[in-house]
């Protein structure tokens, strides 16, 4: 008997995966999650990322609520913002409510994700994207993430899990 297609993996839940896979299960698998004050938040920070929409200033293309897929990982989910360098190469920005976590290990979580990204864009578009950003509402900073061989096995590894 052939094995049916796993569903995609949605990118959100590789964050959530990363910083607690029973988490994941009940947001993803349980469909258990209630809003409180840290999630409405992030849901403020998203708003106008969240509405789809293409914008040129000076000479750099920005795509808002871009789709993003790979189907030989079998990943789908979404990019808040996406910078399309002259060039054409991809920059990944990902919004993030609060500041960065002190914790190295659950601060990976969001350099996960973001990389995940890079790979449905590498996948999608056909060239490398070297680096993204992920934008702190707190700070209101762009952080600076390289996808350097580690991170990408990283996220290479917890999407197999």
């Amino acid at each position: 008997m052939a094995s049916e297609p796993l569903d995609p993996i949605p990118l959100s839940a590789l964050q959530h995966w990363c910083y607690c896979p029973r988490q994941c299960a009940l947001i993803h698998v349980e469909q258990v999650f209630e809003d409180n004050l840290f999630t409405q938040r992030g849901q403020a920070l998203h708003k106008r990322v969240d509405d789809p929409g293409v914008e040129v200033r000076d000479g750099l293309r920005t795509e808002r609520a871009l789709p993003l897929f790979s189907d030989r990982l079998g990943l789908v989910g979404k990019a808040d913002v996406v910078e399309f360098l002259p060039d054409g190469t991809p920059y990944p920005v990902e919004y993030k409510h609060g500041s960065r976590h002190k914790r190295v290990d659950i601060a990976a979580c969001d350099d996960l994700q973001l990389a995940a990204q890079a790979l449905c864009l590498e996948a999608m578009v056909g060239v490398p994207v070297p680096e993204g950003a992920l934008f702190y509402g707190e700070p209101r900073r762009r952080l600076l993430v390289p996808f350097d061989a580690p991170l990408r096995e990283l996220t290479l590894t917890t999407i197999a899990a």
